[in-house]
């Protein structure tokens, strides 16, 4: 009888736990998001089983089949995420992203030359594309980047936030990167929404492109999409643990930025910081 008694509380307690939960679910008003971030995994697979077919784990799957499940996968998750969306909202979306992905996989091919010509224990470009996580983290970025200037809600930062799990390396998909970009070892950089970052520039573990503060509206909240991330320019290297922050810093080309530098100012081209003991 007790065993009985026992039980009959526990599925009290569950009935009554799974009908607070449910007010709960639907006081928050989240529309479905059920496998989105699987689709999104998987729409990432496809494109790069297209654009690096020699690594694609269905190889010998045609660029041409790659693509046409990746547009597909797209249509789904757009109509999951941005709605209202009319057929041509999602037309327009699709062909925009896929028109823009042999300009990306060039640009990733920069990257991969920065990254062998950057790290002399590199041995060949395969082993980047292979083994190396900044690898993983840009080119994921890149696709994130493009959806996110195509204003697709929710996709771009799964995306990057699935790099970020993987690699550790944290790039907002706003962000904005050009080419030849290399980040060594990779752990522990976090590059925020609206940080500018020139050509030929080399990042080692553990920087930061952050904010130094946030503005806030007259409900004490933070403003959203202000700058508050620097700009770096180009043939620029910042080295391990080095931080800088804030939206009005600006760092010239050819600087250099010592490891674990506290930065929260400008530098003007050409000037090296060292962070003295």
């Amino acid at each position: 009888m007790r065993d009985e008694r026992e039980a009959d509380k526990v599925n009290d307690c569950v009935s009554e736990v799974s009908q607070r939960l449910k007010g709960f679910c639907l006081t928050r008003g989240f529309r479905p998001l059920t496998s989105i971030k699987q689709k999104t995994v998987k729409l990432i697979g496809l494109i790069r089983d297209a654009a690096f077919p020699e690594i694609s784990e269905n190889h010998p799957c045609s660029g041409f089949e790659s693509l046409s499940l990746a547009a597909e996968l797209l249509r789904e998750l757009i109509r999951e995420t941005l709605k209202p969306a009319t057929e041509e909202e999602l037309e327009n979306i699709i062909v925009s992203f896929l028109s823009e992905l042999p300009a990306i996989a060039e640009t990733l091919m920069k990257d991969l030359q920065a990254a062998y010509d950057g790290d002399p224990a590199a041995k060949s470009l395969e082993e980047i594309i292979l083994s190396y996580p900044a690898f993983e983290a840009i080119s994921i970025y890149r696709l994130a980047h493009k959806l996110y200037l195509l204003k697709v809600p929710l996709i771009p930062r799964i995306m990057t936030e699935y790099a970020h799990q993987n690699t550790g390396i944290d790039i907002h998909p706003g962000a904005t990167i050009g080419s030849y970009f290399f980040i060594d070892h990779g752990t522990g950089v976090v590059i925020g929404e609206t940080c500018k970052i020139g050509e030929h520039v080399k990042l080692y573990q553990g920087v930061t492109l952050g904010a130094k503060s946030f503005e806030l509206d007259e409900d004490g909240k933070p403003i959203k999409g202000t700058k508050r991330h620097p700009d770096i320019g180009n043939h620029v290297v910042i080295y391990a643990g080095a931080t800088v922050l804030g939206g009005n810093t600006v760092i010239g080309d050819h600087c250099t930025i010592g490891g674990n530098v506290w930065l929260v100012h400008s530098l003007e081209s050409g000037k090296t910081v060292y962070n003295n003991p």
